[in-house]
């Protein structure tokens, strides 16, 4: 006999109102505001009475217009109550709040981001595997088990080697409340490491002022700082904090306050600056910013504070005018400042860039020379720090799980919290056991080591989660 058929009932989704007032380009506004709360699982209603909240895009063109966005804000609370505003009169909240207190948000044209995330703190999207196009944390080109998170776009530095600024423009920060809404559906919907870029993540923030938003009750500013304790804050299902890794980070000196939260778990201890050269002639020509002497003295008192912390970055030799002296210089820095993870790049010509420009171009057979000895410097440097690993038992996250040899032994492929993944190098498993998937992170004994990578097997089947 069969059994009987369980009917599975769907949660009904909450509905959005809208009144869009002003010219076609508000309307389009109004359609684009729509269109995405639409993919995220919201229902539109025709009337006050059927929407859980009701939006009303603004005009302030004229004092005449103004009064009409004015008279439909107070329709929509006397109707319904749950009223957000936004559009040209966004930019008058002080007036429009003093008239309607109760409205739940306001925010200005074009901040279709802003609004979305209004309405999902009014009318949370309920999320249903059932009739949802995309999933809580959305589409994804990476693993599932770590996700990237872009905090900002665009750069306010001129290096003379970068036309980034002229491809993407001056830094646009993201409201901080939303990159930790993101952060959490990414956590929710199963990563365990998020990975954090932009052009300058020490500089984020700084276009707005760092204004202060609010986030689960508490204030929140627009601050590498801040943002980086807030990460910490989060726990993935199984109850513990995700792995959160700094990217981009220019040596600024806010840096050393994030060094503490890496010493106390919060935050992965991983930082990747982008030094690019250390001799002082050849930073002044790619016009650097940050270019501290005490660089290293800085370095130092971060490994006192956070021993285990890692350091990645990435340095470019024969650039226009660099001297043999220069690249010297530039070896005996790397020798002091002993970095984990090193990239190195030879100097190329991008069009655009004011560095072509420069006097003293280094000939190619003298930058591959020195590409060569810069590599086989840092490979020495990482050999000597990975093997000083051996013995000891560290968390990795599993990447990979392989196929069981003749023997039915099981190998993965993970990372210590020392590598970001495609960059850096990795941790290669022996019999993890069955049922081991990836983004495992487990504890592991370091069995062995070369100039790359680390060789481990589990200690003891622990498994974090």
């Amino acid at each position: 006999m069969c059994a009987p058929i369980m009917a599975t009932k769907i949660p009904e989704a909450p509905k959005v109102g809208m009144v869009s007032l002003g010219c076609p380009k508000a309307l389009v506004d109004s359609e684009r505001i729509l269109t995405k709360l639409r993919s995220d699982g919201y229902q539109m209603s025709a009337d006050y009475a059927g929407a859980d909240v009701v939006l009303v895009n603004t005009c302030g063109f004229l004092d005449s217009a103004k009064e009409e966005s004015l008279e439909a804000i107070g329709e929509a609370i006397a109707e319904n109550g749950r009223v957000i505003v936004t559009g040209c009169m966004g930019n008058e909240a002080e007036l429009i709040r003093a008239k309607f207190p109760q409205v739940l948000a306001v925010t200005g044209a074009h901040q279709y981001e802003a609004v979305v995330n209004a309405v999902h703190e009014a009318s949370p999207p309920i999320p249903n595997a059932f009739v949802d196009l995309v999933p809580e944390g959305g589409l994804k080109l990476t693993p599932r088990h770590y996700s990237y998170l872009k905090i900002s776009e665009g750069c306010n530095h001129r290096c003379s080697f970068c036309i980034i600024p002229s491809l993407r423009g001056d830094l646009v920060s993201r409201r901080v409340d939303a990159v930790l809404r993101e952060a959490e559906k990414l956590v929710h919907a199963g990563t365990k490491e998020l990975l954090i870029i932009s052009q300058d993540t020490s500089a984020y923030g700084v276009d707005t002022r760092h204004e202060t938003r609010q986030w689960k009750g508490r204030d929140v500013r627009a601050h590498m700082t801040d943002l980086a304790r807030e990460l910490g804050q989060l726990r993935t299902a199984e109850g513990t904090p995700p792995w959160v890794r700094l990217h981009y980070v220019y040596p600024y000196p806010h840096v050393d306050h994030v060094i503490p939260l890496m010493a106390e778990g919060l935050l992965t201890p991983y930082l990747d600056i982008p030094f690019q050269h250390a001799a002082p002639s050849v930073l002044k020509a790619m016009k650097r910013p940050a270019n501290e002497a005490k660089v290293l003295d800085r370095i130092r008192k971060w490994r006192d504070i956070c021993p285990d912390i890692a350091i990645r970055s990435s340095f470019v030799v024969g650039f226009p005018g660099e001297t043999e002296a220069d690249f010297d210089y530039l070896l005996q820095w790397l020798d002091e400042a002993q970095l984990d993870r090193v990239g190195a790049f030879r100097f190329e010509p991008v069009e655009g860039a004011t560095a072509n420009d420069l006097p003293g171009a280094v000939p190619e057979e003298v930058k591959e020379e020195r590409y060569q000895r810069i590599m086989e410097k840092t490979a020495a440097i990482s050999a000597a720090k990975l093997q000083a690993k051996v013995g000891r038992v560290l968390p990795v996250i599993v990447d990979e799980v392989g196929e069981a040899d003749e023997d039915g032994s099981v190998g993965a492929t993970a990372r210590s919290q020392a590598d970001a993944p495609e960059i850096d190098g990795n941790v290669f498993l022996r019999d993890v056991g069955e049922g081991l998937a990836p983004g495992s992170i487990l504890n592991v004994l370091i069995e062995d080591a070369d100039e790359h990578d680390l060789y481990g097997v589990p200690s003891g089947n622990e498994q974090i989660e």
